[in-house]
């Protein structure tokens, strides 16, 4: 995460900011579609997106999908004790299932979403990471799906601290 929270943004970075969030272009060249829609070149839309990238402001580019049209999945977790918490989630994201993980204030302090193509396929790869790291998942599968719009338009203004 970034130290400062204050600091400058140029134009077309606001503009990549809300884009990224909502609306983004699904074609074969998304970065084209968004420098033309910006007046701006295609390198330097990607340029951007990196750049922003490498500052902490945006963490990834990828869709969100229905995993339960696309295969099987779960929320799990891990208890691992604290001087082992990077070791462990190094060996966790090397599993290509693995979507993402998080460290948490728990007893329970290591979580990551797992997608496989099947039920059996996931529970084999939950089995995986349990033998690789030593620990057993426990195993948080949703019961109930919900949407909540997470997509901000942002105002770059002072008062938000970036401008």
């Amino acid at each position: 995460m970034m130290n400062d929270a204050n600091f400058t943004l140029d134009n077309l970075s606001k503009q990549v900011i809300n884009a990224y969030q909502k609306g983004f272009p699904l074609c074969n060249r998304p970065f084209l579609e968004l420098a033309n829609r910006f007046n701006s070149t295609e390198k330097r839309v990607l340029e951007c997106f990196q750049d922003l990238q490498q500052m902490q402001v945006l963490s990834r580019l990828g869709p969100v999908f229905n995993h339960q049209k696309a295969g099987a999945s779960t929320l799990a977790a891990l208890a691992v004790p604290e001087e082992q918490i990077d070791e462990i989630a190094k060996l966790v994201n090397q599993f290509t299932q693995v979507n993402h993980n998080y460290a948490r204030e728990h007893s329970y302090n290591l979580w990551f979403v797992a997608t496989a193509t099947n039920e059996d396929a996931l529970q084999q790869c939950l089995a995986h990471i349990h033998r690789e790291t030593g620990f057993k998942p426990l195993i948080l599968p949703m019961e109930q799906a919900y949407h909540i719009d997470l997509g901000f338009n942002i105002e770059f203004t002072e008062s938000t601290g970036v401008q």
